[in-house]
């Protein structure tokens, strides 16, 4: 029991320091090549009032976006380490610590390497891009889009053929058998959960809510003695502790697409691999409502004569515009993100 603690505990500690670490240098290099967008998006709320209030422009066009380098790339330093610790000197911590294994972390750490570098992609084309590319256009968010269907598509594949995995559990109730249909499913979950990079939107609030999703995932895999699913969480919550250090206001720099698209798209497969997709609303209710709250605003928006639900979208954004200080908002869902990653868990354990 005990090295199965430190198993979790060890990585994420290293984790974080190395991701401290490493920040200067990718600090300087960030700010000595300009990375941050050369103009603001042009989106539909961008020409009323409220959306002027709760965006500092100038802020934003001079603070680098792919911070989220610095918490895959120090994963991926963890998980390099470790291993090959367990190679060069064998014994029994260095091979108990080794949480990389075919069977558990291997697809999860290749999504999340897959999926950063094309957030990364997505990234330096907003900033060094021309035209429409640099502007986030509707043509490249498709294309994006496509990229996340195709990861799916191969996981979701990888899951029914190699993992055998046809159903989905649902809690207090039984697994329900979709069959072939596994897929799609899958598929439409990790474009669900993709959509939630819109959270990325004020210093400290995607970093403080994303380490709390991942830290109770980890809780989750440990008590289904998925020990190197829960190293592998944990771990990720290290690398996005050490992002957030940095990350509160003022921002060194944002997440980015790279982070953003990596660390959803990842919670995705942690999700079906603990087999709590399901739970998986509740641990991320902050993701969920944010997206919820952009999808309600732009349908009401085009078929309801331009009417829009919220003061400004994404949700924080609209607590923004009635008056909440931006400490306030961040506060907030780091809160409600909390309670919902308590309930969350509580309900796999009990289920």
């Amino acid at each position: 029991m005990m090295i199965n603690v430190l198993k979790v505990v060890i990585p994420s500690v290293l984790t974080f320091f190395l991701g401290i670490l490493i920040t200067p240098t990718f600090t300087n290099f960030f700010y000595k090549y300009k990375m941050w967008k050369k103009s603001p998006r042009t989106e539909a709320n961008i020409t009323t009032d409220d959306f002027a209030k709760v965006h500092n422009t100038k802020g934003e066009l001079s603070t680098p976006r792919i911070g989220g380098v610095i918490i895959w790339v120090s994963v991926l330093l963890t998980v390099f380490i470790i291993y090959f610790l367990a190679l060069i000197l064998p014994g029994e911590l260095t091979t108990k610590l080794n949480f990389f294994s075919r069977s558990q972390t291997l697809i999860p750490l290749a999504t999340l390497v897959l999926a950063a570098l094309i957030g990364l992609a997505d990234d330096l084309l907003q900033i060094f891009g021309k035209g429409s590319y640099a502007k986030d256009s509707i043509v490249y968010r498709k294309v994006k889009i496509v990229s996340v269907c195709l990861i799916g598509l191969t996981i979701a594949y990888w899951f029914y053929d190699k993992l055998e995995a046809t159903s989905i559990h649902v809690p207090f109730f039984r697994d329900i058998e979709l069959g072939i249909w596994f897929i799609p499913f899958f598929i439409i979950i990790m474009l669900a959960v993709f959509s939630t990079s819109v959270i990325d939107g004020i210093d400290g609030l995607s970093g403080g809510v994303l380490t709390t999703i991942f830290t109770a995932y980890a809780v989750i895999a440990f008590a289904q003695n998925q020990i190197d699913i829960a190293a592998f969480c944990a771990v990720v919550a290290g690398g996005t502790l050490a992002f957030l250090w940095f990350n509160i206001p003022p921002a060194r720099f944002y997440i980015g697409e790279t982070g953003m698209l990596g660390l959803t798209v990842t919670l995705a497969v942690i999700a079906f691999l603990t087999n709590t997709v399901l739970v998986l609303p509740i641990i991320a209710f902050p993701l969920v409502a944010t997206t919820l709250s952009v999808i309600i605003q732009i349908t009401s928006y085009r078929y309801f004569n331009k009417k829009r639900v919220f003061r400004v979208a994404p949700l924080h954004h609209h607590f923004e515009a009635i008056g909440w200080s931006r400490e306030k908002v961040v506060m907030r869902y780091w809160i409600i993100s909390v309670v919902c990653a308590i309930m969350g868990v509580i309900i796999v354990l009990v289920s």
